[in-house]
């Protein structure tokens, strides 16, 4: 029984790239708080911009983990 927790890209709650929707199911929150951290962070800087592009490139979908 696998009862380790995994950061994916949520593939049915997603509005762009599922990032949020991945932060949320793997912290246990809700992913509209998250989404609202990204758009305070945008608004403040590049920095939200740039995390989001980076958290799409480096967390992996939900079902490329399934596969293997």
């Amino acid at each position: 029984m696998d009862t380790q927790r995994k950061l994916t890209r949520s593939t049915t709650d997603r509005k762009v790239a599922g990032v949020c929707g991945g932060l949320g199911q793997y912290m246990n929150s809700d992913p509209t708080v998250i989404r609202l951290i990204f758009v305070l962070a945008c608004l403040l800087g590049f920095f939200g911009i740039a995390a989001y592009i980076l958290a799409w490139l480096v967390i992996p979908e939900e079902n490329t983990l399934q596969r293997q």
